[in-house]
């Protein structure tokens, strides 16, 4: 009876010589960890970029409390009482007082007034000699308010009005003298001549020969702005004393005066209140800024005193300007 075949369960093998066993695998050594690398320190970009929205927010903030500061610093201030200011003003009163406009009008005004003195002719080298220093006949004034009757002298006053000696004056302060003598703010005295007559307006303008290194000229303004009403002072040496100042009100314009003899007449004058007495004659009239407006010319008395009772009168600056040459306003 056959046999069934026997079949092994592992492969058929090709006939040749067994392949030699595979080698063995070395045993596996486990890798060595790298050393950690040091830690790097983040760049300011870096933490700009990290911190970019708190930055923002920071940055809106200091720019808010930046525009509101000077509103949140400002103390609001209460409007003072009236006891208050009047307290504050005393107190600074008290401190440093206000100065008068009559003080500064004066203090304005003096360095360009003189004091002029006509003497008489006997006092002259040349007895009788009724000429002027320049030359120029003096008109007679049969009417002087201003004499000395002590020294027979003629006492006035007179203001420069041009800084290389100019000085204007009243022409009954000079007339028949045979020699003027002119003592300037600073005390320093010179001689002077006439150079110009106006009798229509009794005025007369003077060179002075010997002239002080810091002479001051008046101001002269118009009278065109000037109206009743208004503070004026009169600076001159009444009676010789002086300079002396007296303040007043212009208390009319385009005034006529007759001379007590009638012998005088002029017209368009200043009137004014300020006392003005013999010696004052030549002498500015000054606004309250310091600017001659008139020529102290003569006073009213229906007594016959020759003493101020409230009326005096100037000739405008104008007629005087033109006299000396001087520009119109």
């Amino acid at each position: 009876m056959a046999r069934p075949s026997i079949y092994s369960r592992s492969p058929a093998r090709a006939a040749g010589p067994a392949p030699a066993p595979a080698a063995q695998p070395a045993e596996a050594t486990p890798p060595v960890p790298d050393a950690p690398a040091p830690p790097t320190r983040p760049t300011l970009r870096q933490r700009l970029l990290r911190h970019e929205r708190w930055l923002w927010s920071a940055g809106l903030v200091l720019a808010m409390v930046a525009a509101g500061w000077p509103a949140w610093t400002a103390q609001v201030l209460r409007p003072h009482s009236l006891e208050q200011i009047d307290a504050a003003l005393r107190e600074s009163i008290a401190k440093q007082p206000l100065q008068s406009v009559g003080l500064a009008a004066y203090q304005a005004i003096l360095p360009s007034v003189v004091r002029v003195v006509g003497e008489p002719p006997a006092a002259a080298s040349a007895p009788g000699k009724k000429l002027a220093k320049a030359g120029k006949p003096v008109v007679p004034a049969p009417e002087s308010d201003d004499a000395d009757p002590h020294e027979g002298r003629s006492v006035g006053t007179g203001v420069v009005i041009v800084d290389k000696g100019l000085i204007l004056t009243n022409l009954h302060v000079v007339d028949g003298a045979a020699k003027i003598t002119i003592t300037f703010a600073d005390g320093s005295q010179s001689e002077a001549r006439v150079v110009n007559l106006m009798p229509e307006n009794d005025l007369a303008v003077l060179q002075a020969l010997t002239i002080p290194d810091d002479l001051h000229a008046a101001t002269m303004r118009s009278t065109s702005g000037l109206a009743p009403g208004e503070a004026v002072m009169a600076v001159g040496f009444p009676f010789g004393i002086g300079p002396s100042a007296s303040q007043g009100v212009v208390s009319g314009l385009k005034r006529e005066f007759r001379s007590p003899e009638g012998r005088r007449i002029l017209n368009n004058l200043i009137q004014f209140d300020a006392a003005a007495n013999p010696g004052n004659s030549g002498g500015p009239l000054i606004t309250m800024d310091g600017h001659v407006v008139g020529i102290v010319t003569a006073i009213m008395n229906p007594n016959d005193q020759r003493t101020f009772i409230g009326i005096g009168f100037a000739v405008p600056i104008e007629n005087a300007a033109a006299g000396a040459g001087l520009p119109p306003f």
